[in-house]
């Protein structure tokens, strides 16, 4: 501070005003004396020293937004002159703080004001904590400057002493705005002004630190993408000058997706999509990953057949005879196909191909046992339309995507069986086949069953998405063929949407057909045989079919014709057998060993299971088709058994039910039906079911319980020729059942003639082929006392063994 001024001493002085500017004590700055307050107030200074000879001074005031600071700086005016551009102005140095006061006159036109100077008071000696400051700022301020290469000045801030002078020397410092400045100005302490200057250098120093890294992050990226792009340009000129070697055009047309885009015949929303699409990757760099994911996006819609469709094959005959002449028997699902195409052609003759937005599709579930032509039947059907025809194997498949696709945002997304299936196809109207679909299972990916749902819904599959193509996709006109071996476990929902057919197995004389037409050309093929090098007559076949393999389908027939036609090659080809040959029933036990299923009526009557009281012949159906069921009955010493009902066979809740209920039937109506049941009160009941590693469940078994344990009481045998199945209830009616078809024909094969069936299940005998009806002799009853009078042989037949 100048000598001449003393703290606290008052002062009147001319207001300079200093617009979005401050200056702090120490500073010397040069003021354009064009501005007409500035000269205002150096014109009135010069006038007040004059008659004192000592240096004008002036009063420095921030202004901000036409408001004056509280505090201002005392400043003398150093020098008058001329600046370094031509215009006169005034060289004035800051010298210490006033407090303003009230406005008062003066010479010229000046602004006057009084004013006070502040009193500033530094510790001495030095409080060590205000020593660190001194350091901490200096080194903050040398490291500014060192980084702005102002090395000339960090000695001279490394050689100020005076807390207030060092702390007013952050007035220079440009990053300061015009509130920090006038906050260090209005700041009396020293201490606490030099405080506030650390902590703003420090701050700035922070946000210079981030701003350098950014930038060398932004540089290094910057240099990253232009050595990327030039190289990229020089790997496209190298592919250009290839090309041109090559013979090729200069451009690769199969890169041009707007070009193929506009030239493809796609939907009009297909088609905006897919436009859509091209604008973003003309957009994306040729770095961006999704670059990549749109050109594989825009390949898929390109390759779909979205407007390709087969002509249907109207000949309705032809298309009967190729049924006919590729499938024996089925008729329930050849009439089906017969009428879908009749009613095709009328629509077409008739202009209605398209109602609502939607086609002519179907949806056909095949049901059925293995092996009896549910795949192969898909083939046929396709073939008989005209159509393309694609297989989709369900089984095993847990992930609802394959059905629906996957979400593109994933890697290596895919679009859906469905739709890989059409694009297989190349046609918009194929046949579908889903194989399997009963074995589709659900876990934490989803339910693929439940994304079927709009597949499979005539309603719905007209605007099917996927979720990888998210564009409607028409599935109206596909005729989609579901094949499965258990009802049960398709889904009741996905049922609904499909039209139910079964196929319940072949009758002998059909597999005898079967195997004649279409397995043992095929097999002679495979054996590398000629036509009539080896022939096989009906009685070969029959005897196959009935005693070698005992199921619904033809697929364990074809194996013993395959494997009876390696042991002729074989025989022939170590000269023991010469050709042509003729296979009877009466070498098959020395080509291919003894039969595995002898009927119960081709046994010793000794032999056979129903020779002793206490056991009878059932029927179940299973997954693999109808089947015979024995049920065997037994009571327990008085002495040694404990009294009460044992049920062994591995039986399902249902079944155990129906043995508590066949048994209470027979002691409330033992007197009636003539049976000691006095011997049921302290003797045990045990009831068996052979094949005991087989779960067994149903209510079916209930009358053929009963009639073995009535059997068990009486001492009379059950006919050995009497099959039976249906529900017993507590007074003894005989209820519904299903399977009916199938379990006929398991009679059938297992040699039964006489089955006893519910009477209410009378009906369904007309689903059965007309052959199997002249064989079998068929009781419908309605109450268990008809079942025994059936199939109870009669007392006074000798008993072969006691129960």
């Amino acid at each position: 501070m100048a000598a001449d001024i003393k703290a606290n001493s008052p002062l009147t002085l001319p207001v300079l005003p200093l617009d979005d500017e401050v200056v702090l004590p120490g500073m010397v700055v040069p003021l354009d004396l064009s501005d007409t307050e500035v000269r205002a107030a150096v014109e009135a200074a010069q006038a007040a020293a004059r008659p004192s000879g000592n240096k004008p001074k002036v009063l420095l005031v921030p202004r901000v937004d036409g408001t004056y600071a509280a505090t201002g700086v005392l400043g003398t005016v150093e020098q008058v002159g001329r600046l370094s551009d031509g215009d006169p102005g005034a060289l004035i140095r800051g010298v210490g703080r006033v407090r303003i006061g009230a406005g008062t006159t003066g010479p010229g036109a000046a602004l006057w004001v009084e004013g006070t100077v502040v009193e500033e008071t530094v510790p001495d000696p030095l409080p060590g904590a205000v020593t660190e400051l001194v350091k901490e700022y200096k080194a903050l301020a040398t490291d500014w400057l060192k980084k702005r290469g102002a090395w000339q000045v960090v000695d001279r801030v490394q050689q100020i002493d005076g807390i207030s002078q060092l702390a007013d020397n952050s007035g220079y410092s440009p990053f300061l705005t015009t509130a920090q400045k006038i906050e260090l100005l209005e700041t009396s302490d020293p201490v606490a002004r030099l405080k506030l200057a650390t902590e703003q250098l420090r701050e700035h120093l922070a946000e210079q630190d981030v701003a350098e890294a950014i930038a060398k992050d932004v540089q290094e990226g910057v240099d990253k993408q232009q050595r990327e792009f030039l190289l990229r340009r020089q790997l496209d000129a190298v592919r250009k000058e290839l090309r041109e070697l090559n013979g090729q055009d200069g451009e690769d047309e199969s890169d041009d997706y707007r070009a193929r885009v506009e030239a493809a015949d796609l939907p009009e929303k297909v088609r905006e999509a897919a436009l859509k699409e091209v604008e973003k990757l003309e957009r994306a760099s040729d770095q961006s990953p999704e670059g990549s994911w749109i050109r594989t996006w825009l390949d898929t819609v390109l390759e779909l057949p979205w407007n390709e469709r087969t002509e249907d094959s109207y000949d309705i005959q032809g298309a009967k005879a190729v049924l006919d002449a590729e499938h024996a028997g089925l008729q329930d699902v050849k009439e089906r196909i017969t009428e879908y195409l009749a009613v095709r052609k009328r629509r077409a003759e008739r202009g209605l191909g398209v109602v609502g937005g939607r086609r002519g599709g179907a949806v056909l579930a095949l049901v059925g046992p293995p092996g009896v032509g549910k795949t192969s039947l898909g083939e046929s059907v396709a073939h008989a339309m005209g159509r393309k025809f694609v297989r989709v194997a369900l089984g095993g498949v847990r992930d609802e995507a394959e059905i629906r696709g996957h979400r593109r945002t994933y890697v290596g997304a895919l679009p859906g069986r469905i739709v890989r299936a059409i694009k297989e196809a190349g046609s918009m109207n194929p046949v579908v086949l889903l194989d399997e679909i009963d074995k589709v299972g659900s876990d934490f990916r989803g339910d693929p069953a439940a994304a079927l749902l709009e597949v499979l819904d005539p309603a719905q599959n007209h605007t099917f998405r996927d979720h990888y193509l998210e564009v409607e996709l028409d599935l109206s006109d596909v005729v989609f063929l579901a094949t499965a071996n258990v009802l049960e476990a398709i889904p009741e929902a996905l049922l609904d949407r499909m039209e139910l057919v079964r196929l319940d197995g072949y009758t002998e004389d059909e597999k005898v057909v079967i195997a004649r037409d279409h397995l043992v050309p095929r097999q002679l093929e495979r054996a590398g045989l000629e036509a009539g090098e080896v022939t096989l007559d009906d009685s070969a076949l029959r005897k196959l079919a009935g005693e070698y393999t005992r199921e619904a389908g033809v697929r364990n027939l074809e194996r013993s014709i395959a494997r009876l036609l390696r042991k002729v090659a074989a025989q022939h080809e170590l000269g023991d057998r010469d050709l042509p040959f003729t296979v009877t029933h009466e070498e098959l036990r020395g080509l291919i060993g003894r039969p595995h299923h002898v009927p119960e009526s081709a046994q010793d009557p000794a032999e056979r299971r129903t020779a002793v009281p206490g056991v009878a012949t059932g029927l179940a159906v299973t997954g693999a088709g109808g089947d015979v069921l024995f049920v065997e009955a037994s009571l327990a010493d008085p002495e040694t058994g404990a009294a009460g009902l044992t049920l062994t066979g591995q039986l399902g809740d249902v079944m155990k039910e129906s043995a508590q209920i066949a048994l209470s039937f027979l002691r409330s109506h033992g007197a009636e039906l003539e049976l000691p049941v006095a011997d049921l009160k302290d003797r045990g009941v045990h009831i068996h079911f052979p094949a005991g590693a087989v779960p067994k469940d149903g209510p079916s078994a209930g009358i053929t319980m009963s009639t073995a344990l009535a059997s068990l009481l009486s001492g009379r045998q059950v006919r050995t020729d009497v099959a039976m199945t249906g529900e017993v209830s507590l007074t003894g009616r005989v209820l519904p059942i299903g399977g009916v078809k199938q379990k006929l024909l398991a009679a059938h094969r297992a040699g039964i003639t006489t089955v006893v069936i519910p009477k209410r299940n009378e009906p369904d005998l007309d689903d059965v082929p007309a052959e199997i009806l002249e064989k079998l002799e068929i009781h419908p009853v309605t109450d268990v006392r008809q079942v025994l009078e059936i199939a109870l042989s009669s007392a006074d037949v000798p008993v072969t063994a006691a129960a």
